[in-house]
C-alpha cells in the first residue's frame, strides 16, 4: 500500500466545501489551493501518510475529519485509509464523515457497510 494515492477530482471537493460551508462547517483545511493543507497521520504499522480530504469545525464547534467518498480502483486502500480516521477521530474527540456524491453512492455505501461505520455516508 506504500505511495498509493486516491486522487479525488478537485471539482468534487470544491463541491463538499461549498456544502460545509452551507451548512455552518468553518475553519476548512483541503488540499486545494487557497486552502490551508490538512495534517497528515502516519499509521505506525504500515508507515503508510494518511491525509484526511478536508479537515472542518462543525456549526457545533467539533472537529471533523471528512472524505469524499468516490469510486477507486483500490477499497481496500479506502477502507485502511477510512478505518484509521474513524480511531483517530475517537481518539482526539473529533467526529469523522464521509460524503458521496451522485454516480458514487452504492460503492460508497457498501464500503461504509464493510467497516461498519456507525453513520451513513452523507449524499450530495
Amino acid at each position: 500500500m506504500d505511495n498509493i494515492k486516491r486522487q479525488v477530482d478537485e471539482a468534487i471537493i470544491e463541491k463538499t466545501i461549498e456544502y460545509l460551508e452551507s451548512n455552518g462547517y468553518s475553519e476548512i483545511k483541503a488540499g486545494l489551493e487557497g486552502y490551508e493543507d490538512p495534517k497528515s497521520f502516519i499509521m505506525k504499522s504500515t508507515g503508510d501518510e494518511i491525509t484526511p480530504d478536508i479537515v472542518a469545525t462543525s456549526a457545533n464547534g467539533k472537529v471533523q475529519y471528512i472524505e469524499v467518498g468516490v469510486k477507486t480502483e483500490n477499497p481496500v486502500y479506502l477502507k485502511t485509509k477510512w478505518k484509521f480516521l474513524k480511531t483517530l477521530a475517537q481518539m482526539k474527540n473529533r467526529g469523522f464523515r464521509v460524503i458521496s456524491h451522485k454516480g458514487h453512492y452504492g460503492f460508497i455505501d457498501q464500503i461504509v457497510d464493510d467497516i461498519n461505520l456507525d453513520k451513513k455516508a452523507v449524499r450530495i
